[in-house]
């Protein structure tokens, strides 16, 4: 693995700054993973299901509370929620009881970037035991989550336009159609594959046996965006525990490395970016393939959790992580590559479309399931073939940002 060196400017007061070195040379592991079920209306407020997850992150990691250094929380806008300030209001319910705490929010890519900042305490020696934990409880919203994101658009450019979020993705999914000839029933097959993974995750939401017909068949929502190519709101929670090397030898023995990670952020207008290629996810798959040194990723990469909040985001990610070339995606779908017994399969825990969508804990959801794989405990969601490297990958903010981290056992 290749190491980092960053340099910080620490203000001393009076105009003076101290430049401060930090070498991240530690290697970290995650040792323990925990999910709640994806549902729509959980009744457990925010802060119980936080810590539903995050206790049984820190039962499989063999710890207790009092011995965990650290505490990152993921979460998405704080309307989602409907508190203010929903760090704080999630700290004491995320186990941040008398520790340093630090919340992470990069919309949708929060997630991934939950498991990077944990990442980041241990490798720069700051901690040496890291609870990270993301949560998002999107039901309360009324008349719909989505609907603060009515704010978000530039008030000259794009407002009079009177956009929203289905309809911008609607163009994205038709450049990417028109860019690369690709027709609606190939990008519907994502859809039939990971709500049928679904079915094997005992905390999916809409595990199910469609087809591409019924997929086409469902209600139009944005042409060509329709009710079965979208994920489904949610509330949720996950957790995962990141230790130093010597820690997670103390603990486990059969630890799964953080290899790589990276992120990026792109044009935040969304007119100016390349609707039909997620530059914003290759540039950070890049980053963290050269940390982890991986050359040739369709090679080495042996299972994959990209996001796919629609249908046909997963094949825009599958292409961005450097799996498949432009375009090329819906043709190795087709021809079973991303199948659960494929070469590298594709979202195998049923990824957002099948288990569910809350921001936050989706993400980190996808971090888990390739930790699951990696240690040989995923149940029936378990490739079908011996794994020993995977990536997991999200997407959000103004829709321009990429988090991708590698594992590897």
């Amino acid at each position: 693995m290749a190491w980092n060196s960053h340099a910080y400017w620490i203000s001393r007061g009076g105009g003076k700054a101290m430049k401060v070195n930090i070498h991240l040379n530690k290697r970290v592991a995650i040792i323990g993973a925990g999910l709640t079920l994806f549902r729509r209306r959980l009744l457990e407020t925010p802060q119980e299901i936080a810590w539903e997850a995050a206790s049984k992150a820190l039962d499989e990691a063999g710890l207790e509370l009092k011995d965990i250094d650290c505490v990152v929380i993921g979460s998405a806008p704080d309307a989602f929620d409907g508190v203010n300030l929903k760090g704080e209001y999630l700290s004491h319910g995320a186990g941040g009881i008398k520790k340093p705490v630090s919340r992470v929010y990069v919309g949708g890519a929060t997630g991934v970037m939950t498991a990077i900042t944990g990442w980041y305490h241990v490798a720069s020696g700051l901690c040496q035991k890291v609870l990270a934990v993301a949560e998002e409880k999107m039901s309360p919203a009324r008349p719909h989550p989505q609907s603060i994101f009515r704010y978000i658009w530039d008030p000259i450019l794009e407002k009079p336009l009177n956009p929203n979020l289905i309809w911008i993705f609607a163009m994205e999914m038709h450049r990417y159609m028109a860019t690369y000839g690709i027709k609606k029933e190939e990008i519907a097959l994502v859809s039939v594959k990971n709500k049928r993974n679904a079915i094997n995750n005992p905390y999916a939401q809409l595990g199910s046996n469609i087809t591409v017909e019924d997929v086409l068949k469902s209600e139009v929502l944005v042409w060509p965006v329709q009710l079965l190519d979208v994920s489904p709101v949610s509330d949720g929670g996950a957790a995962i525990v990141l230790a130093s090397e010597d820690v997670a030898r103390r603990y486990t023995d059969t630890p799964v490395w953080v290899e790589g990670v990276g992120w990026t952020l792109d044009n935040t207008e969304w007119p100016a970016r390349d609707l039909a290629y997620a530059r914003y996810v290759e540039f950070a798959a890049r980053m963290a393939y050269k940390m982890a040194g991986i050359e040739r990723p369709n090679k080495e990469i042996d299972v994959a959790e990209p996001y796919d909040p629609f249908d046909y985001k997963e094949l825009h990610h599958l292409e961005a992580l450097q799996l498949a070339k432009r375009g090329e995606a819906p043709k190795l779908l087709k021809e079973g590559v991303f199948d659960i017994d494929g070469d590298i399969p594709s979202s195998p825990s049923g990824g957002l479309l099948g288990v569910g969508n809350p921001i936050a804990a989706a993400g980190l959801m996808k971090v888990i399931s390739i930790y699951w794989q990696l240690k040989g405990i995923a149940g029936k969601m378990q490739v079908k073939r011996p794994v020993h490297t995977g990536v997991a990958q999200a997407w959000g903010d103004l829709m321009q940002a990429g988090t991708v981290i590698v594992l590897r056992n």
